[in-house]
């Protein structure tokens, strides 16, 4: 749904363009035109929706994104102001960018930082960029933080879930506008299941199994 003002309006202004360049013969408008029709093109790739198959591992924490693990460690999670282990996943432009539940649990917290937008890749950007985050509980009372960081060219975060709602693992939950990154966090006691750079999808990469 979210994607849908990008086509249609890149997609009527395609042909808006081309009935005008055919009136006018004109070489330009045309040019426009096939411009306009490929950013339509674009945005129904770039918000595409694929299925996915959550793994039915116990206490697994799912990837909440499609990307490349750019840090793997410990860090203090600002809003917990906890000691816990951080996974960070790079979105590029050319990523599935649906957001989908880490885990199934109650949303104790959703907060909006106003911010920056440094490019992703740099690690200031988990404490200086806009983000919005949630913190969720499981059943068994284990809280882990997944966050929306905002980058350089991704300006828009996109984020449903509101407090007191249970969420499900593998559902999708929000998305960010053209290249971002996802910061999780972990209780430190987790087992981790992924390394630096490997590739993530979401909904099926296990990043670690909760203590």
């Amino acid at each position: 749904m979210e994607g849908l003002p990008f086509i249609a309006g890149f997609a009527g202004g395609a042909l808006f363009l081309y009935l005008l360049a055919e009136k006018l013969q004109s070489v330009t408008l045309t040019i426009l035109s096939a411009v306009a029709l490929f950013l339509a093109a674009f945005s129904i790739y770039f918000f595409r929706n694929p299925h996915r198959t959550v793994p039915a591992v116990d206490g697994a924490v799912i990837s909440p994104a499609d990307g490349v693990v750019i840090y793997l460690g410990d860090a203090v999670e600002e809003h917990l102001g906890e000691q816990m282990t951080k996974i960070s996943i790079f979105m590029s432009v050319f990523s599935v960018h649906i957001n989908r539940a880490p885990i199934s649990g109650k949303i104790l917290d959703n907060f909006y930082v106003n911010g920056k937008f440094l490019d992703v890749r740099d690690e200031r950007a988990t404490f200086e960029n806009e983000r919005n985050g949630l913190v969720v509980e499981t059943a068994k009372g284990l809280k882990i933080v997944v966050v929306q960081v905002a980058g350089l060219i991704a300006r828009r975060i996109v984020c449903y879930p509101v407090v007191g709602q249970m969420m499900i693992q593998g559902q999708r939950y929000g998305l960010i506008r053209f290249g971002s990154r996802l910061d999780v966090y972990m209780p430190k006691e987790s087992v981790v299941k992924v390394q630096m750079g490997q590739k993530t999808v979401a909904g099926e990469t296990i990043l670690g199994i909760l203590p």
